[in-house]
């Protein structure tokens, strides 16, 4: 049995390897919509491969449990609304917004029959939205309720994913919903339903951003450099040729190969998915105007109480960015 004093420490140093290699990924945490499309296209595309990342996507259904594993090292880096940034920020977390990702388009649409024609017409409906402190809930309830004179007391905001929010519009359980793309397209192909309302269209904001932990920068910056430049490849793809970008992803919003709607009979995903991404404004870079539309929604969730600071001074969202791979790209 002399051998095994061989093959023991061989097969040990083996496993060790293998936990090395695991301990190599670069985990990317997403949401499973189009604002998240550039991590996703960067996966399926290859880009990230093409850095010399092997990553792992991540799947989350809610921006808030995303942070948290960030914020508890199980994320290297996440594509989601930066508000979940600023709260956890304000409450000690060392978190940082490292780039852009996808501009603010979320429409509101409504049932064809419900008599509503305006955002002013919700008052006593039903609607369904993200959840409560989401940055487009923050939205929702601090700039298109607060310009139509409502109150988010004066309808029924239900807090759900985007995927239930269309469930429950095709089931009429809800008179509305404030959704992504591309569920949008999606609700307006196979329910009843209509669009009255674009917020890109009059209040356009950076809506999803890279974000990552102090630690992690520190400690793997370059990782996260090389995902940012996948990212950014990826955003070129989507920007410049969405029906090929439409192929990688279109899975991973319709599970069948064609959607079956209401008046055009079956149409390919890829079709559904493509018309998705014109409508939508991709960037890897933070300018300053978004900047100050992002202090501006900061404001707002400090005067909602959903963001407090420890001695009650205003936050600042300067303190959670770092731009410095934008800047050494020149972008």
């Amino acid at each position: 049995m002399k051998w095994l004093r061989y093959v023991i420490p061989a097969l040990a140093a083996l496993a060790l390897s293998s936990q090395a290699l695991a301990a190599e990924k670069f985990r990317v945490g997403y949401l499973r919509v189009m604002d998240d499309a550039q991590a996703i296209l960067a996966y399926e595309g290859g880009f990230y491969k093409k850095h010399g990342l092997d990553v792992e996507m991540v799947e989350f259904k809610s921006g808030t449990d995303l942070i948290k594993a960030i914020v508890g090292g199980q994320l290297d880096t996440g594509v989601l609304g930066f508000t979940n940034a600023a709260s956890w920020s304000s409450r000690g977390a060392d978190l940082k917004v490292v780039g852009g990702a996808q501009h603010g388009f979320h429409a509101i649409v409504v049932q064809e029959d419900a008599g509503i024609e305006s955002v002013a017409d919700l008052k006593g409906r039903s609607l369904a939205s993200q959840k409560e402190g989401s940055t487009a809930d923050t939205v929702l309830r601090g700039v298109v309720l607060k310009d139509a004179g409502l109150e988010p007391s004066d309808l029924n905001i239900m807090g759900v994913s985007p995927q239930v929010a269309v469930q429950s519009l095709v089931g009429k359980r809800v008179d509305a919903a404030f959704l992504f793309e591309p569920q949008s397209s999606i609700a307006q192909l196979i329910a009843p339903v209509k669009q009255i309302y674009e917020i890109g269209e009059v209040w356009p904001f950076p809506c999803m951003v890279v974000i990552t932990s102090g630690e992690t920068l520190a400690k793997n910056k370059e990782a996260v450099w090389k995902s940012l430049d996948a990212q950014r490849e990826a955003i070129e793809l989507l920007e410049n040729n969405p029906e090929e970008a439409a192929k990688y992803i279109a899975s991973y919003f319709i599970a069948e190969p064609t959607l079956k709607t209401l008046k055009h009979g079956e149409v390919p995903r890829e079709s559904v998915i493509k018309d998705a991404i014109v409508t939508q404004t991709f960037s890897a870079k933070l300018t300053q105007q978004e900047i100050d539309r992002m202090q501006e929604i900061a404001d707002i969730m400090q005067s909602q109480g959903a963001l407090k600071t420890r001695d009650g001074s205003p936050f600042d969202v300067k303190q959670i960015l770092d731009l410095s791979w934008q800047e050494a790209r020149q972008l």
